[in-house]
């Protein structure tokens, strides 16, 4: 994993407060765990049925048994509960969860979310994140700002498919910190080394840029 990828998913921990119940989604945020502080005091859920999730293990030390939605093998912590399918969504459902992150192939500036088929390549199907995405409390997301094409992740609008319209609420990437506000994109942070004018080139949609310093991560 490069540098940068390493930042944005170690920026974003630095999102989730102490008492929150968290949901990490399949992909880059699942790694988000690995960033937290083994004592810090918040609840993880995984939709396949565990709430406390504890660091993600070796092979060699972890229980083939106990994996997170993404397949992770991942270890439990004091409190950690198991419980079926239904009672995890049905905690999604009630509103439950704080803050969901996940992933995207696209994010429009009103904060619709495309993140789960690609037309033309396999789809598993929307999944439980259509239900995270429209659920919970707040959702951020983490992915990079291009695809392996270069082209733009932040659009004006999603070409493909929508998970959940009108969402997202923040989106990390290996470039920036960027908010969804009404007014659309807003610039909040920059990586390390990354020009305003780099990320406003690689953004598919207007960016509001704020006047000053802007802080890095």
């Amino acid at each position: 994993m490069s540098d940068a990828k390493t930042r944005m998913i170690a920026r974003a921990a630095r999102d989730i407060a102490t008492g929150m119940v968290v949901n990490l989604g399949i992909g880059l945020p699942t790694q988000v765990v690995g960033h937290l502080a083994a004592d810090f005091p918040v609840c993880l859920h995984t939709e396949n049925g565990l709430t406390g999730i504890g660091p993600a293990l070796p092979p060699e030390k972890a229980d083939r048994n106990l994996i997170d939605a993404g397949g992770a093998y991942v270890s439990t912590l004091p409190g950690s509960a198991f419980f079926d399918s239904a009672t995890s969504f049905a905690l999604v459902r009630s509103g439950r969860l704080d803050l969901t992150m996940l992933g995207a192939f696209e994010v429009a500036e009103n904060g619709d979310l495309a993140n789960w088929k690609i037309p033309g390549k396999f789809s598993p199907g929307v999944g439980g994140g259509m239900e995270m995405a429209q659920k919970a409390r707040r959702v951020a997301v983490l992915t990079t700002h291009t695809d392996r094409a270069g082209n733009p992740k932040l659009l004006t609008r999603c070409t493909l498919p929508l998970t959940a319209s009108a969402c997202v609420t923040r989106i990390f990437t290996d470039m920036a910190v960027i908010d969804v506000t009404p007014g659309g994109f807003a610039l909040r942070e920059l990586a390390q080394g990354v020009t305003v004018a780099q990320v406003q080139a690689a953004t598919g949609a207007a960016l509001h840029v704020p006047e000053g310093d802007i802080p890095e991560f």
